[in-house]
């Protein structure tokens, strides 16, 4: 089974002590028998074929997982950190590190144990490895939308590449209730690849555009709410903070309590100096 990074081009197999490092968290993992996945730039390359230089190797795990996860890294020498409790961890070493993912940044894209059951066995740095279900990757990549990174044609690859083979209805069901954000990815993979937009289901599409034509001729929500910050971080900061709009993100509306979002607001970057 070929590797899931190709060294067809310098640079995307990593530094041989950053490889090192890699192999002995996955192997490490492998024997403490904790179920894990990796995703990241590895599982999009094995699903499209797109190889990209990466700066670090994602793991998803279930968030009950994460302190046997931490422990069995622990016994070997390694100590993990978690700078964002709603969704991410991070084991470092010698200036390099691996994500322990267990959600995502908007908290919606929870790892539960669908992810394990659909996952897909593969290689991964000579190991054998399972790697996230495409599905799972479009749900939780669908809503990156920050001014720095926007996943969409990480999405349109997946599309285009395991259309034919996606449980659509599994997709669909992941995105309750936020269907207009499938919609949006659906309409623009029939922009970007015309001549394989049969790729998507006609019904999946009937069932989109009639969802959009009944919300658009029903009354709007009574309160004020600003779901943009499911999508990105920063550029809707001033339509919850300076102009009072609810925050999507936040509990009872969504998954995030406000400690989470003060954590996640107060990691943004900050602009360099000219």
């Amino acid at each position: 089974m070929e590797s899931a990074i190709s060294p067809s081009r310098p640079g995307d197999e990593p530094v041989a002590d950053t490889a090192a490092f890699y192999r002995h968290v996955l192997e490490t993992l492998n024997a403490s028998t904790i179920p894990f996945l990796v995703g990241g730039a590895y599982a999009l390359h094995r699903y499209t074929g797109v190889n990209r230089h990466t700066r670090d190797l994602d793991i998803f795990i279930r968030r009950r997982d994460l302190p046997a996860v931490s422990e069995a890294l622990r016994q070997v020498g390694y100590e993990t950190e978690l700078p964002f409790p709603h969704w991410l961890a991070k084991v470092h070493a010698n200036g390099v590190y691996i994500d322990l993912i267990f959600s995502s940044g908007n908290a919606v894209a929870e790892v539960d144990d669908a992810w394990f059951e659909h996952a897909s066995d593969e290689e991964v740095l000579g190991l054998p490895m399972r790697i996230c279900p495409a599905e799972e990757m479009i749900w939780s990549k669908a809503f990156i939308m920050e001014r720095e990174r926007f996943d969409g044609a990480d999405i349109l690859h997946l599309l285009r590449a395991r259309g034919a083979q996606l449980d659509w209805q599994r997709l669909f069901r992941r995105f309750e209730p936020h269907w207009r954000i499938l919609l949006v990815h659906l309409a623009l993979f029939g922009f970007v690849y015309p001549a394989q937009r049969a790729l998507v289901p006609a019904a999946i599409m009937d069932e989109l555009i009639e969802r959009l034509r009944r919300e658009t001729h029903s009354a709007p929500p009574q309160h004020d709410i600003c779901l943009g910050t499911l999508l990105s971080r920063e550029q809707y900061l001033n339509d919850v903070g300076q102009d009072g709009l609810q925050d999507g993100r936040a509990t009872p509306l969504g998954n995030m309590s406000e400690r989470d979002i003060a954590i996640w607001t107060e990691a943004i970057p900050q602009p360099k100096p000219h």
